[in-house]
């Protein structure tokens, strides 16, 4: 039986990683236009276990809960990005409609999947991504240039994008950012628009997570509501509302080579710890 005094310290602990961790994602999702969600996504399921017993739902709240954490943290870089007039809202209004029938149709699959199944979509999604962070130029290479996708494509690349983005509880930034940059945009506008792009897949997918039932809601974590923890959305969010103009500033101000191999080396962790836990 622990102390109150334990339980003080634990929940003490719990708090503060939190933060940290929407400190990182807040800068992260400013940055990159990742939304945050390779940072929150590990970090709540690894310390989830410390304060309720492990169990395959856990994966969904944690899911879930980034999904919420991400509207904050995009919302807050879209703010700081929209000052420089960065942001492209002519394709956040045409791709809207398609990201959220593919957040629709991601939940859709969440819903009915299990644990083992989404860490197994989760670590591969994350080790995809990771290429793009270590070996950009082979991603987009030099003097290979597209026109922004139209019609069928632009449909495709969304509904794709939305529930690929719903199944990880990522907000899309990624990919976004590699069409937009491959169709000549600066990369100052495509992570700018790639944040407006995480609040549109964020906010349905969290909405669509708030209202999945568990069949036995006290495995899951005090404080969560269909699969959304609520304390941790407080704690991450508090992170992410103050580092997330850090991040877009950065992304204007700063060269980004060394930090996308950085974060690149960082999924590679990730996904290896992930494809660990299933096996």
């Amino acid at each position: 039986m622990r102390s109150k005094k334990q339980m003080e310290i634990e929940l003490l602990w719990f708090v503060v990683t939190l933060c940290i961790t929407g400190a990182i994602a807040g800068i992260t999702a400013g940055l990159f236009g990742n939304g945050g969600g390779f940072v929150v996504v590990p970090a709540l399921l690894a310390v989830f276990p410390f304060f309720t017993p492990p169990s395959e739902a856990l994966v969904k709240v944690a899911i879930g809960t980034s999904l919420a954490s991400i509207v904050v943290s995009s919302a807050r870089s879209v703010m700081a990005h929209r000052a420089k007039g960065a942001v492209d809202f002519d394709i956040l209004r045409s791709w809207s409609i398609w990201l959220i029938l593919g957040v629709g149709g991601g939940l859709l699959i969440a819903n009915n999947s299990s644990a083992n199944g989404l860490t197994v979509v989760f670590a591969a999604g994350v080790l995809l991504y990771s290429v793009y962070f270590l070996f950009p130029e082979f991603v987009v290479r030099p003097g290979l240039v597209f026109d922004m996708p139209k019609g069928i494509g632009k449909a495709v690349l969304a509904f794709v994008l939305g529930g690929f983005s719903a199944l990880l509880g990522i907000g899309g930034g990624t990919p976004t950012v590699i069409t937009m940059v491959m169709c000549q945009r600066t990369i100052q506008q495509a992570v700018a628009t790639a944040a407006g792009v995480g609040f549109l897949i964020g906010l349905p997918g969290a909405i669509g997570f708030l209202f999945m039932k568990h069949p036995e809601t006290a495995s899951l974590p005090v404080g969560t509501i269909g699969y959304i923890n609520i304390p941790a959305l407080i704690a991450i969010s508090i992170g992410a509302i103050f580092t997330a103009p850090i991040g877009a500033k950065m992304a204007h101000n700063f060269s980004e080579k060394k930090l996308k191999r950085l974060f690149g080396i960082y999924l590679v962790i990730v996904s290896s710890a992930m494809f660990y836990k299933v096996i």
